[in-house]
């Protein structure tokens, strides 16, 4: 099995560049939904808790240095350290560890349904990847398939090293919010650019910060957002699933 594993991991880095298909899974328009959650910012904007480009500026950093890094990330860095020994039972007990911290239903289901359309995706635009111990463990309920995994998975099995791996998906994370506000608050294209912009260099931090932790020592600390996503459900109008 690790030899087949090895060929195939061998053969998608031929058959892509590996930069490239990483752009291709950080884009916004991948059709995963991910366009259909703000994960409680939408809470947070309706009662004016985040109103301008500075507060949200200052929950986005938050966000990245006490929640994206401290548990997704750790799902990432899980997927490297135990798929090349085939630990998937210990993979998938992490997965599910951090998981269970999203004290939100709707963030829960939304991250599983993010996830498991992104693993149905890939299978169908990058066949030669070895997605099927996942897609099996998932269909038998061993794993979630949530997104940070699948996302991981797909990134080492395509040849992305660990570090841009982890960094683009908080790059991600960040993006989406951003996306995500400018349906909800006053604030332009360029404003929202440049607040990416001014980001990025926290992601590549918020990773250097987390990177020698052990995944199973994964965190979120952001109380106000977690209240946030449960609040979501009772909004008397919404435009986000979560």
């Amino acid at each position: 099995m690790k030899g087949q594993e090895g060929q195939t991991a061998a053969a998608a880095q031929r058959d892509v560049v590996p930069w490239l298909a990483l752009q291709q899974l950080l884009d916004s328009a991948l059709p995963i939904g991910g366009f259909s959650h703000s994960f409680g910012l939408e809470t947070l904007v309706q009662e004016g808790r985040v109103a301008s480009s500075a507060q949200l500026e200052a929950y986005t950093l938050a966000m990245l240095r006490q929640a994206w890094a401290t548990s997704d990330a750790m799902v990432i860095k899980a997927v490297y350290r135990d798929v090349p020994g085939e630990d998937w039972d210990r993979l998938f007990a992490l997965e599910r560890l951090v998981h269970v911290q999203r004290a939100a239903a709707e963030t829960r289901s939304g991250i599983e349904k993010m996830g498991r359309r992104l693993l149905q995706l890939l299978g169908n635009i990058y066949p030669q990847l070895n997605l099927r111990p996942l897609a099996e463990a998932a269909r038998e309920g061993r794993a979630l398939a949530t997104h940070p995994l699948v996302f991981g998975l797909a990134c080492r099995e395509l040849g992305i090293p660990e570090r841009q791996a982890a960094e683009g998906y908080l790059y991600m994370c960040v993006v989406t919010c951003v996306n995500s506000a400018l349906r909800l608050m006053s604030i332009g294209q360029t404003e929202g650019q440049a607040l990416i912009a001014r980001l990025m260099p926290a992601a590549a931090e918020a990773w250097d910060a987390v990177r020698e932790m052990e995944p199973e020592d994964a965190y979120a600390n952001m109380p106000l957002a977690d209240i946030a996503m449960i609040r979501h459900e009772t909004l008397y109008s919404r435009l986000f699933m979560s």
